[in-house]
């Protein structure tokens, strides 16, 4: 391969060949490639994008450049889900045994928290005891005896994609549809499961924040995940305002375990759950729609969904009794009332802001070094359309390290905004990308 070449050829506007796309990323992976010739290939990739067929050959070279799960020794239909990352985001422990509790078998790798987004990985390590670091082996064995097991992300899989992405990140060129979704979709192909379903999140504390960038990422991914001969559709779903009212490690656990006791139902966090457990029934072929949403809704209402977590917690050596009662997971966490300066009804809630803030009181990283503190966290007592009075408490901060809060307090207490009039409040859930790459948007009144 001659790489001034290939950055030419893509510098004009040229389609690129599936073997050059390949070279390039052997390149990329065994560090034979300079890191300005790189460089240049993705501004070009930038500037005259890529269409579907090349960015599923880069997303396939990506996902096959280092370690790949193989699931074929699972019984069923295995499935997977993804977020694209938000705040207070905690589905991946409600739609999990959700659906393995309705008959799909989720095996399932996940990553830790940067900045102001939440990782399950950190989530269920709040847990005593549990174990997020498995064998390929062990992680079979859970998911055939449990329905379901969620383990930390290798390090071996897709180094391409790392090595793509520490260059975007200093160049520039992290805005590309492309170069994203080929991102996203390495490390879930290389992650084995049949079907895969997509959460991508858009808004003030989302990576995109205009709807109409949400549904083309969703798009380019759902016609990447048919082109390697997987099922995969996506919703869409606005995070402007927190998901869940919990922000923390051991906080999003407790509101994960009472949504799957059966409370919280009005919540936008259980209807964004009980939408991802239908679209991953749905894609694995177990029922449609309105018969998806109401058996992933009785698995809630019956108790299965919630044996399901404990039977996994328990397989991977952690204390399964916080299924019973979460709240020993906060056990002696001070906790400081955040109040209202005036009456009025709750206008917005910034999710960046709390998510930052929380991540800075201990409950996130802002360097991948960063320790994480289970506890510390916040907790809103109101949501967007909530009626409010001066005084009133609409958020609880749960803090381990008080010199932390005291540098966030302001922020945090400036995260909401008061109106004299209730706000329209749209759904969460703004539509879906169908296997077909087909858009589907909800029609707001």
């Amino acid at each position: 391969m001659n790489m001034v070449d290939l950055i030419i050829k893509k510098r004009d506007g040229r389609a690129l060949t599936t073997a050059e796309i390949q070279d390039f990323v052997r390149g990329v992976t065994d560090r034979s490639l300079p890191d300005y010739q790189v460089s240049a290939f993705l501004m070009a990739v930038v500037l005259q994008g890529m269409d579907i067929r090349e960015t599923t050959d880069l997303t396939l070279a990506m996902a096959a450049s280092g370690a790949q799960m193989d699931l074929s020794a699972v019984a069923g239909i295995t499935a997977d889900k993804h977020s694209t990352g938000g705040v207070g985001d905690t589905t991946t422990l409600v739609v999990a045994p959700t659906a393995a509790a309705c008959g799909l078998k989720i095996a399932k790798m996940s990553g830790r928290g940067l900045g102001h987004t939440g990782g399950t990985v950190d989530k269920l390590e709040a847990i005593p005891g549990l174990r997020t670091e498995l064998a390929p082996e062990q992680f079979i064995d859970i998911t055939n005896r449990c329905g379901l097991c969620v383990m930390g992300q290798s390090a071996r899989v897709t180094p391409a994609d790392k090595e793509l992405y520490a260059l975007r990140d200093v160049t520039g060129t992290v805005e590309s549809m492309p170069l994203i979704a080929s991102s996203i979709m390495s490390k879930k192909l290389a992650a084995g499961a049949e079907v895969i379903v997509l959460d991508v999140k858009y808004g003030a504390g989302a990576f995109m924040h205009a709807k109409e960038d949400a549904f083309s990422l969703a798009q380019w991914m759902v016609n990447i995940g048919r082109g390697a001969g997987r099922r995969v559709r996506a919703l869409v779903t606005g995070m402007d305002a927190p998901l869940g009212d919990a922000i923390g490690n051991a906080l999003e656990v407790r509101e994960a375990v009472e949504v799957l006791q059966g409370k919280h139902a009005d919540s936008p966090l259980y209807q964004v759950c009980i939408a991802l457990c239908a679209a991953m029934l749905q894609g694995g072929g177990l029922c449609e729609n309105d018969e998806a949403r109401a058996r992933a809704k009785a698995a809630i209402a019956g108790g299965e969904a919630l044996d399901r977590l404990r039977a996994m917690i328990q397989a991977q050596g952690g204390d399964a009794s916080v299924c019973d009662a979460p709240d020993t997971l906060l056990s002696g966490v001070p906790v400081v009332p955040i109040t209202a300066a005036r009456d009025g009804y709750v206008a917005a809630i910034d999710a960046m802001a709390l998510g930052l803030g929380a991540g800075r009181m201990g409950a996130g990283r802002m360097q991948k070094e960063d320790m994480i503190d289970a506890g510390a966290g916040l907790l809103l007592k109101k949501r967007v359309g909530d009626p409010v009075r001066a005084g009133e408490t609409w958020c609880e901060a749960y803090v381990t390290r008080p010199n932390a809060f005291a540098r966030e307090q302001e922020a945090i207490e400036r995260a909401i905004a008061i109106a004299d009039a209730p706000p329209a409040v749209p759904p969460r859930v703004q539509g879906s990308v169908d296997e077909q790459g087909v858009i589907r948007q909800v029609q707001e009144r």
